[in-house]
């Protein structure tokens, strides 16, 4: 390889874990078994507690005893309800702060035991030394293992006393937090650390931090219980939780999302799919639907979803969804024919409105003012009337002015609604006809969609505006990806060869291939625009199932290579199997040498372990992250990474760990969700799911 390559490659083999830099071929499939997913509920006054502040939980027999600051109360094992009670008969819990039963008391104040007392002779000396550490531990939770394991856990972090060995953990080791206030181990092993900020859990491997109303009802921890069943009864200043492991295949996972979809997270008769709006934080039992800008692009990675369910499964349910969502997306393109603002045919609106709601030209975002006063702050706004024509029926408002992610959306779903579900000639011509309508609009319009008043703001993937405009130099390579990925699908699903002889004059005449060798202008991992890496991964996936020249596609996997690598810290199995699924191109070769293409090292189990951690609470829940231990800034340029941080093993936060609606999100932001106010839908989960097990890598 000579020297021009070396840079780039050396670079790549950095970020790559030693067995994906080599030759490394696709990970044999994952074989669907039932793992145990997490799944918490509160108990309060709401549920029968005599108070809501809980200072200790006690498990005797099957019974749980809960001491609230109304007094102790018993549950049923039974019925699950809860009663007044005396006080169980308890040993004396050496493992707790405190503070755990005096909140009142400051730090310097605490009154456990010493040291010395609670861990049995000769290894309580001081200090406490492994290998890599050796500390003076002071005043720690303790508690001991069925298997004979001691641990202490303090501000230092947390050590294990295993066969007279001691190994100490820090933050460093991935420890996420450390004012502890009590201890619990369960029948496995697994450690169970209360803290002021969340419970932090150890398996001997991996590190877990429950924090926030996801988990707990209030993130001050004064006791923790297991019951016989590895269930953890947590006792908080807010009520008491339990966070029990429940039986579940991804199956199940996946049925349980399509089922909470059909029931809350559809708009419309069509059955636009996005995220519902409760009057309050957790309850489904009072919803609302509001329109987005992405409507279109939601509901086609939904229907992605569900044309792979069709096609791995074969399930009924799976083709109707997949119907459905066609003929809602199909809607997108007919409702702005006609009526009296019609936009030229091809155009596809954002989403639509029943007109029987009230008017959305009446928003203040959209009224002549609001519109001029965003045109203060942004240049290319536009200023026009209306925003929301009416479809010629009168029935519905239809939104203008969409962008190039709605594009990408529609395209990602047709070519495999064309290829997986639409079995007759009649089905394939509707999705040509929309097809058709949608690539001829951008070519007649300078590779420009236009709305009822003009070129839209965003989806621009005109040569001049791409290559000579310094306004657009940053949409340069993902609109060049896009257009191409357009180009290709349209060529597909109509059978038009002229299509492949456009795309020629976009690579030969303006350098569209060489312009999506950078997709997006980024320095490293966690830069840059987040919400593009989507819409990228969306428009590879297609232009290399669809890209005819062996040569060309080989070239583009090399660039999406190159993208794959930086995300890959991300832990996303849709970008995973995105970029596994091309794999037929497995080397790349130039003039300057041979590489492999293929992803290496443990892409597949980290997809997986992600697919497994999603919760089934989809609830906005606030995740706050920025106090841990065991995160860390993202290198880089200042500016790029400002607030931006990742965990010690250089991964993002895992899933349920944090909240996000789609994949286009920031994953190295460490606080996120919100009120709980918002129920978030499962296409995160069921497209990459469905993908995996169409392309073989779940079996």
């Amino acid at each position: 390889m000579s020297a021009r390559h070396a840079p780039v490659w050396s670079v790549l083999c950095l970020l790559l874990p030693p067995a994906a830099a080599d030759e490394g071929l696709l990970q044999a499939p994952t074989t669907e078994g039932t793992f145990f997913q997490e799944v918490r509920e509160f108990h309060g006054t709401d549920q029968g507690l005599p108070g809501s502040d809980v200072r200790q939980v006690a498990i005797v027999g099957q019974q749980v005893f809960a001491e609230t600051d109304g007094g102790w109360a018993v549950r049923d094992p039974n019925s699950g309800t809860w009663s007044r009670s005396r006080a169980p008969r308890i040993r004396r819990d050496l493992s707790r702060d405190a503070r755990a039963t005096r909140p009142e008391r400051r730090r310097s104040e605490r009154t456990l035991l010493p040291w010395t007392h609670r861990i049995p002779s000769p290894h309580n000396r001081l200090p406490v030394r492994d290998d890599r550490h050796s500390w003076l531990p002071i005043d720690p939770v303790v508690v001991h293992s069925p298997d004979g394991t001691w641990w202490f856990a303090e501000s230092q972090g947390v050590g294990c006393l295993h066969n007279g060995q001691w190994t100490l953990y820090t933050p460093a080791d991935g420890v996420p937090y450390t004012d502890f206030t009590c201890a619990a181990v369960d029948d496995s092993g697994r450690l169970w650390l209360g803290t002021t900020r969340g419970v932090v859990r150890f398996d001997g491997t991996h590190w877990a931090y429950r924090q926030g109303k996801r988990w707990l009802p209030a993130d001050d921890v004064r006791c923790i219980a297991i019951a016989k069943d590895g269930s953890a009864w947590i006792a908080t200043s807010g009520g008491l939780a339990r966070i029990r492991f429940q039986p579940m295949t991804l199956k199940d996972k996946a049925a349980f999302y399509e089922t909470e979809i059909d029931r809350y997270n559809r708009r419309t008769e069509f059955g636009y799919v996005l995220e519902a709006h409760c009057a309050r934080p957790g309850d489904k039992s009072e919803l609302s639907h509001h329109d987005s800008d992405n409507d279109g692009l939601w509901t086609s990675m939904y229907g992605a979803g569900e044309c792979f369910a069709w096609a791995a499964t074969k399930d009924p349910q799976a083709r109707k969804r997949a119907r459905q969502a066609f003929e809602a997306l199909r809607f997108l393109s007919i409702a702005p024919r006609g009526g009296s603002h019609p936009a030229p045919r091809g155009f596809i609106a954002r989403t639509v409105l029943p007109t029987t709601e009230p008017d959305p030209n009446k928003r203040p975002g959209h009224t002549l003012d609001g519109q001029k006063k965003s045109r203060q702050r942004d240049a290319l706004w536009r200023v026009y009337e209306p925003r929301w024509p009416v479809t010629e029926d009168g029935r519905y408002y239809w939104k203008s002015d969409t962008s190039s992610d709605e594009l990408d959306g529609h395209y990602f779903f047709y070519g495999l609604y064309f290829d997986l579900v639409a079995d007759t000639e009649e089905e394939k011509e509707r999705v040509r006809e929309i097809v058709r309508d949608n690539i001829d609009h951008l070519i007649e319009h300078d590779f420009r969609l236009h709305d009822h008043a003009g070129p839209t703001r965003w989806a621009n993937y005109n040569p001049e505006s791409l290559n000579h405009d310094p306004r657009w130099a940053v949409e340069r390579g993902l609109n060049s990806l896009s257009m191409l990925s357009y180009l290709a699908t349209a060529a597909h699903i109509t059978g038009d060869s002229r299509y492949h002889d456009v795309a020629a004059e976009l690579r030969d005449r303006h350098g569209y291939a060489q312009n999506l060798l950078v997709p997006k202008i980024q320095a490293g991992i966690g830069t840059g625009n987040q919400s593009d890496d989507e819409m990228a991964f969306m428009c590879f996936y297609n232009l290399l199932k669809y890209e005819p020249d062996e040569q060309l596609r080989k070239l583009y996997r090399f660039s999406f290579l190159r993208y794959w690598i930086l995300e890959r810290p991300e832990l996303n199995p849709f970008f995973n199997f995105c970029y596994a699924a091309g794999s037929d191109t497995d080397t790349y070769t130039d003039q300057w040498g041979t590489m492999s293409l293929n992803p290496g090292g443990t892409w597949l189990d980290e997809s997986i372990e992600t697919l497994r951690r999603f919760p089934l609470d989809r609830f906005n829940w606030a995740h706050t992250n920025s106090h841990r231990l065991d995160l860390v800034t993202l290198p880089g340029p200042a500016l790029e990474t400002r607030g931006r941080q990742m965990r010690v093993n250089e991964r993002v936060i895992p899933v349920d760990e944090c909240h996000f609606n789609h994949w286009n999100r920031n994953p190295w932001d460490p606080d996120t969700g919100g009120d709980g106010r918002t129920l978030s839908d499962g296409t995160v989960f069921l497209l990459p799911y469905y993908m995996g097990l169409y392309h073989g890598f779940i079996k």
